[in-house]
């Protein structure tokens, strides 16, 4: 508690608090990038698992369940070590979006299935009858409506990415978690345990809050636009009868 209020170690945090901003950055680089990636493969591999043709259906279900029910970190360190002793030289920031945007992505691709199964069975008949491929009914019919079920989760695990990044520190990432520990346990610089950790967690909580608030708030609207709608189709149905 005495370092916690200790100018001294708050000073050295002020002091190089160019190690936390380029941290930060980093961790919002991966972040940004990753989720990129997590996004183009949650919907490709979402599309596949509600195609109906049974081949993309078991690639979607493979990807899905591998790197849902493996750790990030083994992925992460299986990635940077396998390509790092085949001789390619690959930066840890790349790593990390990689790993962690094929990992989010597995997730994203359940998210996006889900949403898309939600939709009732008559808008797909509906767009059969009048012509649509799949393609065209995806983007014009399906896609439009399902987004209000989608999004907020989606931003659910655009948070899970951004903590993620944390798993940079088992290959000795340059993210805000590793510059953190390096400063902590640096020679000039030990020492100031509970500021830089506290300044390293409100990093983190000035990203996610606002997102997991955002998130909340967007699905309990849409639960109550969705008792509205009901209550009025319920009312108008008791006048018509």
């Amino acid at each position: 508690m005495a370092e916690l209020l200790s100018p001294e170690a708050w000073g050295k945090v002020w002091t190089y608090r160019g190690t936390f901003l380029m941290g930060f950055g980093n961790t919002l680089e991966t972040a940004i990038f990753g989720l990129l990636l997590a996004l183009a493969l949650g919907i490709v591999f979402g599309l596949m698992a509600t195609s109906g043709k049974k081949p993309l259906m078991a690639v979607a279900r493979v990807y899905v369940e591998f790197f849902q029910n493996t750790p990030i970190v083994l992925q992460m360190c299986f990635l940077y070590y396998v390509l790092a002793f085949s001789g390619a030289k690959v930066s840890i920031i790349l790593t990390g979006i990689v790993s962690l945007g094929i990992y989010t992505g597995a997730y994203m691709a359940e998210v996006v299935r889900a949403g898309i199964q939600a939709v009732p069975k008559g808008q797909f008949e509906a767009a059969a009858s009048q012509g649509f491929g799949y393609v065209e009914t995806m983007y014009y019919i399906i896609f439009p409506q399902s987004l209000k079920i989608i999004l907020p989760p989606m931003v659910n695990q655009a948070v899970n990415l951004f903590k993620n990044t944390s798993c940079l520190y088992i290959v000795g990432g340059a993210d805000l978690i590793s510059l953190t520990y390096s400063f902590v346990t640096g020679a000039t610089t030990g020492g100031a345990y509970a500021p830089a950790y506290l300044v390293c967690g409100a990093l983190f909580f000035v990203v996610c809050f606002p997102l997991s608030t955002l998130a909340s708030t967007w699905e309990n609207n849409l639960k109550r636009r969705d008792r509205r709608s009901a209550a009025i189709v319920k009312q108008l149905e008791t006048e018509v009868a």
